[in-house]
């Protein structure tokens, strides 16, 4: 057969992989405001409505779930799902999942903290005895998860995290630097939470698939798609909506290099 023939006839199987019998591509995430979210009942955010444009773009029909992390991992374990939204890169799942060459995004983390009890610092080891906040379904860094110094103490929303500091029973809490501000915000609480301004770590999110057959074909037409849309006037106006910075230079890790993995979503 022809090369141009095994091209064709692959991108065509590749398509009817998710589509066959009008079968819709099943992704899963969390909200992540203002990455990827729920408002008034319409799905919203910087990197949702990117993927959704970037879908429609190879027509590809979408169905959605915004669920806990955790269930989302779990959904993707089972084959529940095709694949999750704003999903952090490691070489462990390297096995089940397939990435684009793009990324969606990229976050920084940083630690916030309650006005009347504030906690400044530069690194780890100066949170000793200290509380913090995290997420489940988020694998951290073994210098942060397996650290003595201080206790991490998960909770099953973002939002339930910044009533847990309001209320003392959390010292600090970890996450990205654009959805804590944005809580801050929709929760009506930017006077009584501050910002610590040394960033953990820096990431980049993906829209990561099921390693399914024809997959692998719809991952790089997704990531090429993905990078032609990025350079329109359209996805600059997405972008400056939803406040998104222009990218930074690597932060450099606060003790040893595997800072670099302080949080994985």
């Amino acid at each position: 057969m022809p090369a141009i023939a095994q091209l064709l006839t692959a991108l065509l199987l590749a398509c009817l992989s998710v589509n066959a019998q009008g079968e819709k591509l099943r992704i899963v995430t969390e909200p992540w405001a203002p990455y990827v979210y729920e408002e008034h009942g319409k799905a919203r955010g910087l990197d949702y409505e990117t993927t959704a444009i970037v879908f429609q773009r190879l027509g590809i029909e979408v169905e959605w779930q915004f669920l806990p992390w955790k269930r989302c991992l779990a959904m993707l374990e089972t084959g529940q799902a095709d694949g999750a939204l704003d999903i952090f890169h490691s070489d462990q799942r390297d096995a089940s999942l397939l990435y684009p060459s793009e990324p969606l995004s990229d976050v920084e983390f940083v630690m916030f903290y309650a006005k009347q009890r504030p906690h400044p610092f530069k690194h780890l080891d100066e949170l000793k005895g200290l509380t913090i906040g995290t997420s489940p379904g988020y694998l951290y860094s073994d210098d942060f998860s397996e650290s003595t110094l201080f206790n991490r103490e998960p909770a099953p929303t973002h939002e339930a995290n910044f009533g847990k500091l309001l209320l003392g029973r959390i010292d600090l809490l970890i996450t990205d630097k654009r959805v804590g501000q944005h809580l801050l915000d929709s929760l009506g609480i930017r006077d009584q939470i501050r910002q610590n301004p040394t960033v953990i770590s820096r990431q980049s999110q993906y829209l990561a698939l099921r390693r399914n057959a024809g997959m692998d074909l719809l991952v790089q037409r997704f990531g090429a798609e993905l990078k032609r849309f990025k350079r329109e006037p359209a996805y600059a106006e997405l972008s400056a909506q939803y406040g998104a910075a222009t990218p930074l230079p690597p932060v450099r890790p606060l003790s040893t290099p595997e800072s670099e993995k302080t949080v994985e979503q």
